[in-house]
């Protein structure tokens, strides 16, 4: 096994990919991310951490945490995917900008479009766009996410605020970190929810099983979402949500946890059945190839001057298409 091991570390640094490492007696009972560690010396514990978070490293054929321990037995099997470029490169892609000053911009980010380079994105990213759009922003807040203050899930659209220096960095970063930013999200979510304005106070934490997921879990961390109802549709509510925290997935997992998913969110409950009385409202619903989320409300004191900015943004097409089909028929 050591030189299948040796063999492995030395195809690392080319993107090939190992496999068939097999557990012996002196590995039971060991943390995986340690053991892999050792055996692929040519790759760092936290690099090794990353493939087992991106899904590239199995055991017996499925993915475990870095902390599994170890079966005598066990065939691990790794894949190391192709080195990417260091630093995100800008790219020539359309921004919407809504603000712009000397210290921060305020962009519609668009359904699709992931936020910051990460595990299996490596380019056409918010990032790569804002490096084109920015001639000077490379390293402000860090080198992967230049600008970067907070983020959205690559299927919701909305508003970000992103900082042109690192003062302004800060001071944003400040501000969001004290819960002094308002962040207002539409959604259309499956049924009507009950009572039709409340909090949502239920911790988030990783799923113990699907590592991609959030789950209210009661180690997770301390969430809270304040929901009203907008307008009662055909099997569906159109709800707006304030969130006092920033969980990743929060509103997507509270919605959810109260029997309400974000509609078109296949990954927390959006696309079962719906309740819709109609043919064409079941279609609306099933046509959402995203989750109907999105960021339409943003407000903060500008990072230096301190005055008060509040952006607006209305419904992108896919949404506002959904909600004229899912209206109930006025009566005559």
């Amino acid at each position: 096994m050591a030189a299948q091991a040796q063999a492995a570390a030395g195809r690392a640094g080319r993107g090939l990919s190992t496999s068939d490492l097999r557990v012996d007696e002196t590995a039971g009972g060991r943390r995986l991310d340690a053991w892999l560690a050792e055996r692929l010396p040519s790759l760092s514990r936290s690099r090794i951490q990353q493939l087992i978070e991106s899904g590239h490293v199995r055991v017996v054929g499925q993915t475990k945490r870095a902390a599994h321990r170890l079966r005598v037995g066990e065939t691990i099997h790794v894949e190391i995917p192709d080195p990417v470029a260091a630093e995100p490169q800008p790219e020539d892609i359309p921004l919407r900008v809504v603000h712009e000053d000397a210290d921060l911009l305020v962009v519609d980010k668009p359904a699709g479009l992931v936020v910051h380079p990460g595990a299996g994105t490596h380019a056409g990213t918010l990032v790569n766009a804002l490096l084109h759009h920015v001639s000077d922003l490379s390293g402000v807040g860090g080198v992967l996410r230049p600008g970067i203050v907070h983020r959205l899930d690559k299927g919701t659209s909305g508003l970000m605020v992103v900082a042109k220096n690192d003062l302004a960095h800060r001071n944003l970063s400040q501000l969001f970190s004290s819960r002094d930013v308002r962040k207002e999200y539409l959604a259309i979510v499956l049924g009507s929810p009950r009572p039709p304005a409340g909090r949502i106070e239920a911790r988030i934490g990783r799923h113990p099983v699907q590592r991609k997921k959030m789950a209210v879990r009661d180690d997770g961390r301390a969430a809270l979402s304040e929901y009203s109802t907008v307008e009662r549709l055909d099997g569906a509510a159109l709800v707006r949500v304030r969130i006092r925290t920033g969980r990743t997935h929060q509103i997507r997992v509270h919605l959810a946890f109260i029997g309400h998913p974000v509609a078109g969110d296949a990954t927390y409950g959006g696309t079962r059945a719906p309740s819709s009385r109609r043919q064409t409202s079941r279609d609306a619903l099933a046509a959402l190839a995203r989750p109907a989320l999105h960021a339409a409300t943003l407000a903060f004191a500008h990072p230096t001057s301190g005055e008060p900015m509040k952006f607006e943004s209305p419904l992108p097409e896919d949404l506002t298409r959904a909600l004229s089909i899912l209206r109930p028929p006025a009566s005559s």
